[in-house]
């Protein structure tokens, strides 16, 4: 009975032993950082964050709620119809102002390792072809900046 226990104990401290010694994996709010140089800008189009059809929903609400305080009975009734289908034409005519393309580039940027990474952003003056970066994230959140 006393090997029995001995044999788990001893099994459990070198599990934690072994597992002390794990190097541990990315942590939350933690950032990847790479180091390298611009090879090429490209100037594109980006699409607007904007999402499309909100202006109309929200100016039909808007005018929903204005129409419902005019009047009442049927006459209120047709004031709601009327307020919400001008209020979405009005949120849909205000949201196409924001919802236009804007000016971005695309950086290549070879790592110090030789790899290159292709980052589409939103237009940063300060870098140019040659200059040495660092490219700070991964993914859609990836963003290129001086060194």
């Amino acid at each position: 009975m006393f090997q029995k226990i001995a044999s788990y104990l001893s099994a459990f401290l070198l599990a934690v032993f072994l597992s002390a010694c794990a190097t541990p994996g990315p942590q939350p709010g933690e950032m990847d950082i790479r180091s390298g140089v611009i090879e090429e800008i490209t100037l594109v189009q980006l699409q607007s964050n904007q999402h499309a059809g909100i202006g109309a929903v929200v100016g039909g609400i808007a005018g929903l709620g204005l129409g419902s305080l005019i009047g009442g009975g049927s006459g209120r009734d047709v004031a709601m119809v009327l307020g919400t289908i001008g209020g979405a034409y009005a949120g849909n005519e205000v949201q196409k102002k924001y919802d236009q393309p804007v000016q971005g580039q695309q950086i290549i940027v070879r790592t110090s390792n030789g790899v290159l990474i292709s980052v589409t952003q939103a237009i940063n003056q300060n870098l140019y072809k040659g200059q040495r970066v660092y490219v700070e994230g991964n993914g859609d959140g990836a963003r290129v900046v001086p060194r």
